[in-house]
C-alpha cells in the first residue's frame, strides 16, 4: 500500500523516528505516573499471559516501560525479576523513583543487546512506535531472548495489511505502525514461537493483543 506522506517536522528513519518518540514522551511522561494512570490498563492480559508461564522464576522484561509500575509485582508473584527498557529519559528516572528494585535501561530495544534470556516479556503499546521497516527484526529478536517456554505479550494495530500513520491525538505528532495480522503470525511462527492469543480487546478500535510462546 501506499505510503501515507509524513509531516516533514517526522523524520522517517528509524534512528531519527525513535529520536522524535523519546522527546514527545518526555514531554508527556507525568501522564503515566501510577497515580494518574488506570492501574487495571493490562493487568488483565498479563495475568493471561504469565499463566502460560505456571510457577516459575527467571527474568522478565519489559518493553516500552514508561513511568508505571503496575505490572511490576504481578511480575514478583510469579516469581519473575522484572526489569524495564525505555526511550525517553524522563519515563526512566520516574520508574526508577517509583519502584526502585527494578532494573532500567535508557536504551533503544531496537539497537540495545539482550543481556541475558528472559521467561517474559512484555511490550505493552510499544513496538508501534517502532519504524514499520524495524518491526519484524525487533519481534524476532525478543522472540529470540524468550527461554524455552518462555512467553512474549505484546500489543498491536490490528490491520489486514501493513500500514503506518502519525496522530496528534496525545499532544505532540507520533508516529504509529503495523505489520498487520498476516505478517504477524508470520513473524510468530518464524521466531520458533505459537500464537497462543489474539484479542480485538477494544472494539471498535483495532488494539490488538498478542500472546506468543517460545516452543520447548
Amino acid at each position: 500500500m501506499a505510503t501515507p506522506e509524513r509531516p516533514s517536522a517526522s523524520p522517517g528513519t528509524a534512528g531519527a523516528n525513535h529520536a522524535h518518540i523519546a522527546a514527545a514522551y518526555d514531554a508527556l511522561a507525568e501522564r503515566w505516573r501510577d497515580a494518574e494512570f488506570p492501574q487495571h490498563n493490562g493487568v488483565a492480559h498479563h495475568r493471561h499471559a504469565l499463566a502460560l508461564l505456571g510457577q516459575r522464576g527467571g527474568a522478565a522484561l519489559n518493553v516500552g516501560c514508561g513511568c508505571n509500575t503496575r505490572f511490576n509485582d504481578l511480575l514478583r508473584e510469579h516469581g519473575l525479576s522484572p526489569e524495564g527498557i525505555d526511550l525517553s529519559a524522563r519515563m526512566v528516572e520516574l520508574a526508577r523513583a517509583a519502584d526502585s528494585r527494578a532494573p532500567i535501561h535508557h536504551a533503544d530495544i531496537c539497537i540495545w543487546p539482550m543481556p541475558r534470556p528472559y521467561a517474559f516479556i512484555s511490550a505493552w503499546d510499544s513496538i508501534w512506535h517502532v519504524a514499520l521497516e524495524a518491526q519484524r527484526s525487533l519481534l524476532l529478536k525478543l522472540m529470540g531472548a524468550l527461554v524455552p517456554g518462555g512467553v512474549l505479550l505484546f500489543t498491536a494495530g490490528g490491520l489486514d495489511a501493513p500500514a503506518e500513520h502519525y496522530d496528534g491525538y496525545m499532544g505532540p505528532e507520533l508516529y504509529y505502525a503495523s505489520l498487520g495480522i498476516p505478517a504477524l503470525l508470520e513473524v510468530i511462527a518464524e521466531g520458533d514461537c505459537i500464537c497462543r492469543h489474539l484479542e480485538f480487546d477494544q472494539l471498535p478500535e483495532k488494539h490488538l493483543v498478542v500472546i506468543a510462546q517460545r516452543s520447548v
